[in-house]
């Protein structure tokens, strides 16, 4: 089945080697998507001022849920693209790709479209200060026209991952990252023009990104080559697509509505709490790529040792998996704690702004492991097709636990850290409610596959 050294053999041999394998290459390439970002927030922070800062961070949660619908879509092809990628039925795994990367291109331009005409509005609901509200929405309108080519590369690198290759996706990323840079300090520095300079120099990395990803799919000799002539939307592929990807992207949307609702709690303290907590969100951020990466992991195995029914294998997988993210996120957890203040530093030399920095990340991210193993458990069942449960759960316990916190005990105990005890507090409550879920959804896919538990 491995027709090239990009490719894992996902469905036979030792499991943890290639679960690194596959993570690690994920990881480093999330990393430096999220350091590329980071060099947004420290050019302006450090060249524009606290109130461009804020004012781009301002945007996080809201561009997050305009896209993760979309992107969680992607999760839906990465799974059909395993599949038929294990069983080698080459026929359908072509089509497949060809209706992903359609999707993304429609997708691309209708987020594009929405986001454009929604941003100064969108703000406004969230309460962002007059301060920073007009440079907020420069940066978001900027932003989004780039989302064709950020839906291009994400579904792209979808299918990529579908056949266990995570390593072309790095490269094609650190260059993009490396023009992105490049294009920070002339349009910031050089340049001044501020959060507009940044944005422009994110769509055109996503651009770059997105040029590469379809050429490799474009050159590629197996059943995932892509020939734009034969782009279509099959409804049978699309349904399938949908199953696993809408209840995926929904869950995703909601969990960060409620980080938006917790943005405008942030908001709630000024732009001094605002930018703080961009510089958090961001040191944030790098644990959560790095766990997610072991969740895709996750995912695709579990898909494809599921098209060719070995069920034991599936549960060595999660197994591994969560060995692998709990250790990971721990150290870096710990790492994040330990050095918080120096790491901070790098982004702003404000001390209020540290200050806040440091409150959110006292309590986030010595448990963030808490995060990975939510999140592995609806991974797994999702490389099932399973994900409708999954997404409900994951709402109820996650979004539940954050709105009872912000409205019920917030505002009688008005701090950041108080405000942050609600994350570790609705990964457990979602921990519960997953694994219950996962051992009836194992113990009805033994009995699809012909073995018992």
């Amino acid at each position: 089945m491995q027709k090239s050294k990009y490719e894992i053999d996902m469905t036979n041999g030792s499991i943890m080697d290639k679960l690194v394998s596959f993570s690690l290459p994920l990881m480093v390439t999330s990393i430096l998507q999220l350091m590329f970002n980071a060099v947004d927030i420290i050019v302006v922070g450090r060249f524009s001022g606290s109130d461009a800062l804020a004012a781009v961070g301002a945007t996080t949660a809201l561009i997050n849920i305009f896209t993760n619908l979309f992107i969680g879509i992607s999760m839906g092809a990465n799974v059909l693209c395993a599949r038929y990628y294990a069983a080698g039925q080459d026929k359908e795994m072509s089509e497949s790709v060809h209706t992903a990367i359609a999707l993304a291109l429609i997708s691309g331009v209708l987020m594009a479209v929405v986001g454009f005409a929604a941003a100064g509005w969108a703000l406004g609901l969230m309460d962002t200060p007059p301060d920073v509200i007009g440079q907020s929405t420069l940066y978001m309108k900027i932003y989004f026209l780039g989302m064709p080519f950020f839906m291009l590369y994400n579904y792209g690198a979808a299918v990529l991952r579908a056949v266990g290759d995570t390593k072309r996706p790095l490269f094609f990323l650190l260059f993009a990252g490396m023009a992105n840079v490049a294009l920070d300090l002339l349009l910031v520095i050089v340049i001044p023009l501020g959060v507009a300079g940044v944005a422009i120099g994110t769509v055109a990395s996503q651009m770059v990104s997105s040029i590469l990803v379809l050429h490799c799919l474009y050159k590629s000799e197996g059943s995932y080559q892509v020939r734009f002539s034969r782009l279509s939307v099959k409804g049978f592929y699309v349904k399938r697509i949908f199953q696993v990807g809408i209840p995926a992207g929904i869950q995703s949307t909601v969990i960060n509505f409620s980080n938006a609702l917790l943005q405008s709690s942030v908001n709630s303290f000024g732009s001094i709490a605002m930018a703080g907590y961009t510089a958090a969100n961001n040191i944030l951020g790098f644990l959560y790529v790095s766990v997610n990466a072991v969740t895709q992991a996750c995912m695709s195995f579990t898909s494809q040792n599921y098209s060719v029914k070995k069920p034991k294998r599936m549960d060595r997988v999660l197994l591994d998996c969560i060995l692998l993210s709990a250790g990971i996120s721990l150290i870096l957890g710990v790492g994040a704690w330990a050095f918080g203040s120096q790491v901070l530093r790098i982004y702003t030399t404000e001390a209020d702004v540290i200050q806040c920095g440091l409150e959110i990340l006292s309590i986030t991210t010595v448990p963030y492991f808490l995060c990975g193993i939510m999140d592995l458990f609806p991974g797994a069942m999702r490389g099932m097709g399973y994900s409708a449960v999954p997404m409900v759960l994951s709402i109820i316990g996650t979004v539940g636990t954050r709105i009872l916190w912000i409205y019920g005990f917030f505002p009688y105990h008005r701090s950041l850290h108080f405000l942050f005890i609600s994350y570790p507090g609705s990964w457990i409550a979602t921990i519960v409610m997953q694994a219950v879920c996962f051992f009836f959804v194992r113990k009805r896919c033994r009995k699809v596959l012909g073995e018992t538990v």
